[in-house]
């Protein structure tokens, strides 16, 4: 029983191989074999013919095995006959529908189809093809080898956006109208999985729509390349640039031989006619037959009696069938043969055929070459030899070079941008912050011109796609306000990709696909600066309980160390200074000692031990001072507190508004709406107390361009709430995504990348420095006015001195100052040394009424010693010398003042 749905002349050729096969087995190649098969054909159309055939066969002609259903709804039936009456069913289809246990009669002497589709998957893959497109035979085969496709393309992560069935009984329009959807696709690899009469009118439809010419790819399965052979010129020709695979047939002489006899008895039997070739089907008929043949030989002569086990009534048309008893034996005996056949090594796995290796062939012309092989265990290679690596390997650059549809030899890269016509760009039409997209329409013309950072990206991007394309700026313009959801809603009907500062959100993603970001990512908050800075800044760091101490402090210890240098006299010959002047130095302040050196200022041990804590401790508060002073400068211009009374401003038209409400749980009606940098500062300049707001809620790059023009207005303060920045929109599942992302991430690690946002933003902007999207470019300078204070009291200073130094008023003015300085100083300090005597004189006392007791009770002898000049004579020199200046300068004033 041979091969169903095929015409009369490929039932005959398969009689005539099997025919040959035993004729093969009985005389050629094993003349000593004393066991013979008797092949009985049936010819069955149909599932009712066959299911007749084979019960006609059981019954009539006794046969031990079934040889030949090829359809996956006869192999259902036939097995399950076999199942039950123990009868080899041998088929030449891949698989069978049947449970496990029902299915171990049944033996398939092709490979599995799962091999070849992980072949063709393999190739896929090699030559880097994101999807492929399916057209499939619409019968159960068809849908069959489909299961096995949809594995192994997503095994390699290679899409399937659409397969098309096409029945064998769809007419020519019907195919048509198929390629008219199949155009307007962007994939433009095409798979075809069908017979070869349906094959031959494909690729001839196809050819007539031009779709067999340059940057489309068709692959044909071996359910059509095993037939190329018996098509027509016309369908040879329109298939040139196809690249297909078959399983492998090696050349060999016994090969040779039976060519040569096939073709004598071809051309016995049809002396009028083309002389019609065997295919690799024939080979497996021939091998399978051969195989039965060695198989009987091994389990010898049988007993006709022994033939079967016994007679039971099964109920299947009234008819008495046997249960065969050799059946399971030439089951075993067939599962163990193991030889080299036309077709190659001949063994069976698990009741199928050993996989073979996969031959991958272009048609050229009328002819084929062969490019490369695919094996189960090594992937693809140029050379089909058992040595060298055992690495599996997809890569198909060893391969033969291929000649692709509309001659072309250069690799298809699998898609087009665009399935016709010009790319449709969609762009935002702005009322501000067109730093980002700039949108005029030329009056003359009416075309869109687009500028801007976005557009420079998008321009940048092109050489990096890896072919050319043709596109045009279609603006979008809502009457009411800009939306951008809005706009990508038009995706793809009105535009096939939108250009602009458009932000990559979660809930956008439901309905558009994004490319990678090209801007900084981020939303900050932006309030006005509250604590500008003032003339006085530099009097803050410091509290005013902390200065007026160490006002008081520097007085206390210039009296300290006025008393402890009064009685030290100036005998230091290098000093530059009086010791007179010196005191009056010390007198004034001992923060002077910080610019003149030591010993010119103090000269007691007790002056140096105090002086050196005092300027510890002067030390520890300068630089207390420098510290507080750089926070206020830096750190405190970052402290912000966020009030939920607090009117907060976002940009028209963005996402802003949902993510407020969402994620800040900011009240409705607490939020306005902005378009421009000019908007923002006016609504901020007036505040929430007069129709304004108070904050701003934006993305990073436009409130750095708030910041650049309005710089130390306004500072960021708070965290930074994570977005993905800006990026191109596309539809779901476009192949452009993937393109124009690595594109963007090329040109974005670019050098041109800083040149581009300059150009848009100014000079000595770019993301490439951290600290630009948080820090005003002028906060870190201070002005004249912000230490202006501190000028002021120097000026003041100066101008006092100038006048008390070059002016009549100014001297006058100053020698009553020192005048009743020195009375009150003279005064405190003529009772200190009062003091001092008196409590010298009791010491003395005590001394000589020692001294004179001591010369009584024993001869003691005093000596009396010189007299010195000692710290009363000193006090009293200091007192006559200031005394004496006093009445000096109080003499000059009262003469003065006469004249």
């Amino acid at each position: 029983m041979v091969e169903l749905q095929q015409s009369q002349a490929e039932l005959e050729d398969e009689a005539s191989i099997m025919d040959e096969a035993e004729i093969c087995a009985r005389v050629l190649e094993h003349p000593n074999y004393r066991t013979r098969l008797h092949l009985h054909t049936k010819d069955a159309k149909g599932l009712l013919n066959t299911n007749i055939a084979a019960l006609e066969l059981l019954k009539n002609g006794e046969v031990q095995g079934i040889l030949g259903p090829q359809g996956p709804t006869e192999d259902k039936f036939v097995a399950e006959l076999g199942g039950k009456f123990h009868i080899p069913v041998i088929s030449f289809t891949t698989s069978s529908t049947l449970p496990s246990e029902q299915n171990r009669y049944f033996v398939s002497m092709t490979p599995n189809d799962s091999y070849q589709a992980q072949a063709l998957a393999a190739i896929c893959e090699g030559y880097e093809w994101p999807e492929v497109v399916i057209l499939y035979e619409d019968t159960d085969y068809g849908y069959q080898f489909l299961s096995h496709l949809n594995k192994a393309f997503h095994d390699v992560e290679i899409g399937m956006p659409y397969m098309s069935s096409i029945s064998i009984s769809s007419e020519d329009n019907q195919i048509l109208k198929e390629f008219n959807k199949l155009k307007e696709k962007q994939t433009r690899v095409f798979l075809v999985h069908m017979n070869a009469s349906l094959g031959h009118r494909l690729f001839v439809l196809a050819k007539k729509e031009g779709m067999m010419t340059e940057g489309y790819v068709w692959i044909i399965t071996d359910y059509l390349s095993n037939f190329l052979n018996s098509m027509d010129f016309v369908a040879r020709d329109s298939m040139e640039g196809v690249l297909g695979i078959r399983p492998y047939v090696s050349r060999s002489e016994k090969l040779d031989r039976f060519h040569e006899r096939w073709q004598r008895n071809m051309v016995t039997k049809k002396s009028a006619g083309s002389i019609r070739d065997f295919n690799v089907y024939g080979l497996w008929v021939y091998d399978t037959v051969c195989s039965l043949a060695i198989a009987a030989e091994k389990i010898g002569p049988v007993n006709s009696s022994l033939l079967y086990v016994s007679t039971s009534k099964n109920g299947i048309d009234n008819t008495n069938l046997k249960i065969s008893a050799f059946g399971p034996k030439l089951l075993t005996e067939l599962s163990n043969t193991k030889f080299r056949g036309l077709s190659g090594d001949f063994q069976l796995i698990n009741g199928q055929l050993k996989p073979p290796a996969f031959e991958i062939f272009n048609v050229i012309g009328t002819g084929e070459k062969t490019v490369g092989f695919w094996r189960p265990d090594r992937g693809i290679s140029r050379e089909l030899s058992p040595t060298g690596e055992r690495t599996y390997s997809t890569s198909t650059k060893n391969l033969k070079n291929v000649l692709w549809p509309g001659d072309s030899v250069t690799q298809p890269k699998g898609w087009a941008i665009l399935a016709a016509g010009k790319l449709r760009v969609g762009v935002p039409v702005k009322n501000g912050f067109r730093e980002f997209v700039n949108v005029t329409i030329d009056p003359a013309t009416n075309r869109t011109i687009a500028t801007g950072f976005s557009i420079d990206i998008f321009m940048a991007t092109l050489p990096w796609l890896p072919s050319p394309i043709n596109y045009e700026f279609y603006h979008y313009n809502n009457d009411a306000n800009l939306s951008y959801d809005g706009m990508l809603h038009c995706i793809p009907q009105m535009f096939d990709m939108v250009v602009g500062d458009t932000t990559i959100w979660a809930p956008r993603a439901k309905y558009v696909d994004f490319s990678l970001p090209y801007s900084e990512p981020g939303v900050i908050l932006v309030v006005k600066n509250m604590k500008p800075f003032d003339m006085w800044i530099f009097i803050k760091p410091l509290r005013w309980d902390l200065w007026l101490a160490i006002i008081l402090a520097s007085i206390l210890m210039g009296i300290v160390l006025r008393l402890l240098e009064r009685r030290v006299r100036n005998t230091n010959k290098e000093s530059i200074q009086p010791r007179q002047e010196r005191l009056r130095m010390i007198y004034w302040s001992p923060i002077v000692v910080l610019a003149f050196p030591e010993r010119n200022m103090v000269a007691n041990s007790w002056s140096i031990f105090v002086l050196v804590f005092w300027l510890f401790m002067a030390f520890i508060l300068m630089q207390s001072y420098t510290a507080n002073l750089s926070a206020i400068l830096t750190v405190d211009q970052l402290k912000f507190a966020f009030s939920e009374d607090y009117y907060v401003g976002y940009q028209d038209g963005s996402f802003m508004k949902e993510f407020l409400k969402e994620h800040l749980h900011i009240d409705e009606s607490r939020l306005k709406s902005y378009s421009s940098v000019e908007e923002y500062h006016d609504a901020m300049s007036r505040g929430s107390k007069r129709g304004g707001i108070d904050a701003i809620f934006d993305e990073i790059p436009y409130m750095k361009i708030l910041l650049k023009k309005y710089d130390s207005q306004y500072k960021m303060v708070g965290p930074m709430y994570r977005t993905n920045g800006f990026g191109f929109a596309f539809p779901v599942d476009s192949p452009l995504t993937s393109y124009f992302s690595r594109a963007i991430l090329a040109v974005s690690e670019g050098s041109n990348m800083t040149s581009i946002e300059q150009t848009n933003f100014g000079p000595g902007d770019s993301s490439e420095d951290p600290l630009s999207s948080t820090v005003s470019p002028q906060n870190s300078s201070l002005t004249f006015y912000n230490f202006g204070g501190l000028f002021i009291i120097v000026g003041s200073v100066t101008l006092f001195a100038l006048f008390c130094s070059e002016t009549s008023v100014g001297r006058k003015f100053t020698a009553l100052s020192a005048l009743y300085s020195q009375m009150c100083f003279s005064f405190i300090y003529s009772k200190f040394c009062s003091r001092h005597d008196d409590g010298e004189e009791s010491h003395e006392s005590i001394q000589n009424v020692a001294g004179h007791t001591s010369s009584e009770g024993r001869d003691v002898s005093i000596v009396e010693e010189p007299p010195n000049r000692g710290e009363e004579e000193i006090c009293e020199s200091d007192q006559q010398n200031e005394s004496d200046f006093a009445e000096v300068e109080l003499t000059s004033i009262n003469e003065e003042m006469k004249s």
